[in-house]
């Protein structure tokens, strides 16, 4: 198969000009429902520009989308970060009050909702004392098709064009604002220095997004397909036989968390699925057991695994850990969320705001051409994230060793002090996962008259093994110093995760923090 040339624009109308010239004919977007060329969509989304026009929106407005991972959410994005129109997806599993804030906080103009959520569109709308208009999106894209392609101005490389929220582990989520070039440049950069994972794009090649839009995990691995010009397969959701499925089907790259890739290589289809036509998995967004990885390696032995390690805020990836420091029996340098990508600058540094001697723990500080300009609405919030300097800091405790890896220890905000020493569940986490009674892990710190806080660890078993507290206690032992081995262990039937997959300790913490002055002691 004939390589794509690869290109270094930075915009999604230039992009999108370039590609419906090339090529066409070429498959840009596909779901259950929908397939689109590139010419199609390059016409198609001229059409929308249009159709939003009639409405009344243009370039700074916001338009919002509810749904699952979608064909039409792909038209529509694209559609916007042509004309300068933002987009914000809504997490599809947020309750309608949550819905009603992020509408409200966006000032969206329209709500395009998914048949299955025009429901808990309305109730979410019912909420909001100037809600926006709400369309379905088949009635969206049909109302688009009976319009003239628009002539429009394009937006420039720094005009948003995304904004996603943040989890909202605390508080109400944030807006993080997302521009064309935040989106591009980073790969531009890549391409630039010969890194075959930014280049690798044959003809046939296939993106699949199963992690959610309203992510970066998702909207951000969309966008990647359509700058290097090759279809984009929406699962509408993530499910281990969908992505089995999609592989054999002929994806060729695709980004999932490390629970999904778990449940993808211990289904029972994995043994006989023939994974040959994968050639790259970019894991990453929560840490990733050593044995985990190597399971995932030696049941994809053709594929390259890469490890990204970025945020919302950094438009995804900023570091990467390439296929090559990947190897079979395992190293310790899987352990690391590798190095900075060229144009990115990493330092781990100091509550003095001063980068600490290679080898010290810190927090990981980021400057690149990808960090968001700040949040929506929240110039507070974005000068506590942003330095003056230009420098984002992301909250995360880490390491940097002398070959300038990064190994992420921990959420700065998770790190359990245990007489007066410094424990991360992350480590932990890690220690106890090869336990072979052991689905899923997740470490906390509970209050302890002795110690101030002690390490428990919460355990889901795996199908037809029991746990016995004991012997995780003792696992744990041999593998890291006892001071950082959990003292108890509670058994429990799954993980309460948010929207993104994310693990929620707090919630777990809750129940032994009742009646405490302080949530650490």
């Amino acid at each position: 198969m004939a390589e794509i040339a690869q290109h270094a624009f930075i915009t999604t109308d230039a992009i999108l000009t370039h590609w419906a010239g090339v090529q066409p004919d070429a498959p840009a977007i596909e779901d259950a429902e929908l397939a689109i060329s590139y010419g199609e969509l390059e016409r198609l989304s001229r059409q929308l520009i249009g159709w939003l026009a009639a409405r009344g929106i243009g370039a700074g407005d916001r338009v919002a989308f509810l749904g699952k991972n979608a064909g039409s959410y792909g038209v529509l994005y694209c559609a916007c970060a042509r004309a300068g129109i933002v987009i914000a997806p809504v997490g599809w599993r947020l309750a309608a009050r949550e819905i009603a804030y992020i509408l409200g906080d966006t000032e969206a103009k329209l709500l395009v909702a998914a048949p299955d959520f025009m429901e808990q569109a309305a109730k979410a709308m019912a909420e909001l004392p100037a809600p926006p208009e709400l369309i379905g999106d088949a009635a969206m894209l049909e109302g688009a098709r009976g319009c003239d392609p628009a002539d429009f101005t394009p937006c420039g490389a720094d005009d948003p064009v995304l904004q996603l929220y943040t989890s909202g582990t605390t508080g109400h989520p944030k807006g993080v604002l997302l521009s064309n070039a935040n989106l591009t440049r980073l790969r531009n950069e890549g391409i630039a220095a010969g890194l075959t994972y930014y280049s690798d794009y044959r003809s046939g090649d296939c993106m699949m997004v199963a992690m959610p839009i309203a992510h970066i995990g998702g909207t951000g691995t969309f966008n990647l397909a359509i700058i290097a010009g090759i279809r984009c397969r929406f699962e509408a959701e993530f499910t281990p036989a969908g992505v089995l499925a999609a592989i054999e089907g002929g994806a060729t790259h695709m980004f999932l968390v490390p629970a999904a890739l778990q449940m993808v290589i211990q289904h029972p289809q994995a043994a006989s699925t023939d994974f040959s036509n994968l050639r790259y998995l970019i894991y990453g967004a929560a840490p990733m057991p050593l044995e985990l990885l190597k399971q995932a390696v030696s049941t994809m032995p053709s594929t390259q695994f890469l490890q990204a390690y970025g945020m919302t805020e950094t438009t995804g990836t900023v570091s990467i850990l390439p296929p090559e420091d990947h190897s079979l029996e395992g190293n310790q340098r899987m352990r690391s969320a590798g190095k900075a990508l060229p144009g990115v600058e990493i330092e781990v540094r100091g509550p003095d705001n001063r980068e600490v001697p290679r080898g010290d723990i810190g927090e990981v500080c980021i400057r690149s051409p990808s960090n968001t300009q700040g949040y929506w609405k929240l110039p507070e919030a974005t000068a506590k994230t942003i330095d003056p300097d230009g420098w984002l800091h992301t909250g995360d405790a880490g390491v940097m060793d002398e070959d300038g890896y990064v190994y992420i220890q921990d959420r700065i905000k998770d790190m359990i002090i245990s007489g007066g020493e410094n424990v991360y569940p992350a480590e932990v986490e890690s220690a106890i996962y090869g336990h072979p009674a052991i689905a899923e892990v997740a470490v906390i710190g509970v209050p302890s008259a002795k110690w101030g806080e002690e390490v428990k660890a919460c355990v889901v078993p795996k199908p037809g093994c029991e746990v016995d507290e004991a012997d995780v206690i003792a696992w744990a032992r041999e593998r890291i110093a006892a001071f950082k081995a959990p003292k108890s262990v509670d058994i429990i039937p799954m993980m309460p995760r948010n929207a993104s997959g994310k693990i929620l300790r707090r919630e777990l913490r809750a129940p032994y923090w009742e009646g405490q002055e302080r949530q650490v002691s």
